[in-house]
């Protein structure tokens, strides 16, 4: 039998040259979890820049990580997977560096575009497909999300979806650093523009859906099976947590 994860999550895990650059730039890697170094020219990079979405490795959001349901398991979910991903069409959206509520990320640079909707609808679609294997959250889960400061949409999706930033509230985004003050943000800023703007001129691929793992509580997610809109399938390191 498989041995379920602490924590799954569906993810978009950004496709060449992303990944790549991304990778580097958070010191590890997302399918093998292995540490990478840093880009040329970016020996300045603080740790702690990243220390944060390094722990997630580098990702899109799209079902937030949540803990089995009871009745659920992981090769529930695999079949899932591999039929939500099986004949849905790839797509390109353009994205841009921008400040995403106090970190720096790649976002959509149109989100009422092309691409913009179809990665709006992509996400929808997996917020409600993979919601019967979401168990409800706790007390303690709700109240790390701080609701008292959370708008009153953002509340009852929170409520409703165990996470405050879906649906109407979603923005695509793929995190590059963790929580910053402004002089931080600024140097940031400016050396992700000088190291990676280039990657822009390309829009970023979108042929996939990602299952990460989180094997136990405190332990860095890492990918578990990549299911391609094509019908094919690619393991990460976390793929035992998932059917073979």
């Amino acid at each position: 039998m498989t041995r379920a994860a602490h924590r799954y999550a569906i993810y978009l895990a950004p496709a060449e040259p992303y990944r790549s650059f991304g990778a580097q730039w958070l010191g590890r890697d997302a399918e093998t979890g292995a540490a990478q170094p840093l880009p040329p020219g970016m020996a300045q990079r603080p740790a702690a820049w990243v220390e944060a979405p390094a722990h997630y490795a580098l990702h899109a959001t799209l079902k937030p990580p949540f803990r089995l349901a009871e009745g659920a398991d992981a090769a529930m979910l695999d079949h899932t997977a591999r039929a939500f991903a099986a004949g849905r069409t790839p797509f390109e959206a353009p994205l841009v560096l921008r400040a995403l509520r106090g970190f720096l990320a790649w976002c959509l640079a149109d989100v009422h575009g092309q691409g913009g909707r179809a990665m709006h609808a992509l996400a929808d679609a997996c917020v409600r497909e993979f919601d019967t294997f979401r168990a409800a959250p706790t007390a303690a889960d709700i109240a790390r999300r701080n609701p008292t400061a959370l708008s009153a949409t953002q509340r009852a999706m929170l409520d409703a979806w165990g996470y405050p930033y879906v649906f109407d509230t979603f923005t695509f985004h793929i995190t590059l650093t963790g929580m910053l003050g402004a002089a931080d943000e600024a140097a940031a800023l400016e050396l992700l523009h000088n190291a990676s703007g280039a990657l822009l001129d390309q829009p970023l691929r979108v042929d996939g859906i990602s299952v990460f793992v989180q094997a136990e509580p405190g332990a860095d997610f890492v990918m578990g099976r990549h299911y391609g809109f094509d019908g094919s399938t690619r393991n990460g390191a976390g793929a035992r947590y998932l059917a073979p």
